[in-house]
């Protein structure tokens, strides 16, 4: 698999990144360990997961296997705070920095590679959030921080504030939802990530699972749909609008030869200021579909027609 660098940094991930948000809820630890062995072997190196991703248990198996299965030195870690368990968003500096320590015990390490802000916290002044990712780097608890979830003043926002003074730890990356169905980010996100130097990492770059097109005639049974706990996050992506991309993605699909998912991969992965999308798979089966997939390339006029059908309605100004 190949490298790429994050934004501007110069931090190498490959070009796809594992999600562990399904680890120790639909994915068992065993599948868990198949899936980190399958992608470490394809010459993946970024593994993304947070600290309310299952109450923990995500950052412990994925410590726990660091340990146990693969070398964590040829792995680029990356986790995120910001969210209590309750839900409530806090970018305290008390909150964050105790979240950080807590995230380094579950995994058992002294560092991680990456620390993302998981989400903007509108009731803590941004400078203090930020102070805790300076802090967080001169204390070598991560080597780099990033950004998740921000709209685009709060990506330049917080980039310009670490650029405003030396020694101030630099904003390399943005996590945010973008694919052919999700598309908005294009706006105002995406310019702001790119001006900032940052690297962007998409998250859900199959369109919540409905660009892989297992949702055309019908829900099945065991998808993320057919769960009580995510059918409300598939939903949004099964009206006619989205059908109506996904058909364009099967009809390229089928011209090239290739999967689904793989056409919708490929124009994700290779869209301006992206790194590395990440990508979450409830089964290692799952995430080997995915790695089949991952180095097909777009004809530019499969990449321009699927620009077209899944293109914005024009925004003022």
């Amino acid at each position: 698999m190949k490298e790429r660098h994050l934004g501007r940094s110069g931090l190498l991930v490959s070009r796809l990144g594992l999600g562990t948000m399904t680890w120790g809820q639909d994915t068992a630890p065993d599948e868990a360990a198949a899936q980190l062995v399958a992608f470490v072997e394809a010459g993946g190196t970024l593994v993304d997961t947070a600290d309310v991703y299952n109450d923990g248990d995500s950052e412990r198996i994925l410590g726990h296997l660091l340990r146990e299965l693969v070398d964590r030195d040829g792995l680029v870690v990356a986790t995120k705070a910001a969210i209590r368990p309750n839900g409530r968003y806090d970018g305290s500096r008390r909150h964050l920095l105790r979240a950080l320590d807590a995230s380094l015990d579950r995994m058992d390490l002294d560092h991680v590679d990456l620390w993302q802000l998981h989400v903007y916290d509108p009731a803590t002044p941004l400078e203090e959030t930020l102070s805790a990712l300076d802090e967080a780097v001169a204390s070598g608890r991560t080597r780099y921080v990033g950004v998740s979830n921000y709209a685009g003043w709060q990506v330049s926002k917080a980039a310009a504030w670490q650029r405003a003074w030396p020694g101030r730890a630099p904003v390399v990356s943005a996590q945010l939802e973008y694919s052919l169905l999700r598309r908005d980010i294009e706006r105002e996100v995406v310019p702001a990530v790119l001006d900032a130097g940052a690297g962007l990492l998409p998250w859900s770059p199959l369109g919540r699972g409905v660009l892989t097109g297992k949702y055309r005639t019908g829900i099945p049974a065991g998808s993320r749909a057919a769960a009580p706990h995510f059918s409300d996050f598939v939903q949004p992506y099964l009206d006619e609008e989205c059908a109506r991309i996904v058909e364009s993605v099967v009809t390229a699909a089928e011209g090239l030869g290739a999967s689904p998912l793989g056409v919708a991969l490929a124009w994700v992965r290779d869209r301006p200021g992206v790194a590395a999308p990440i990508v979450g798979a409830r089964t290692a089966a799952q995430l080997g579909a995915i790695l089949e997939a991952a180095d097909l390339n777009l004809p530019g006029e499969i990449r321009d027609a699927l620009d077209d059908v899944s293109d914005m309605s024009p925004a003022h100004p």
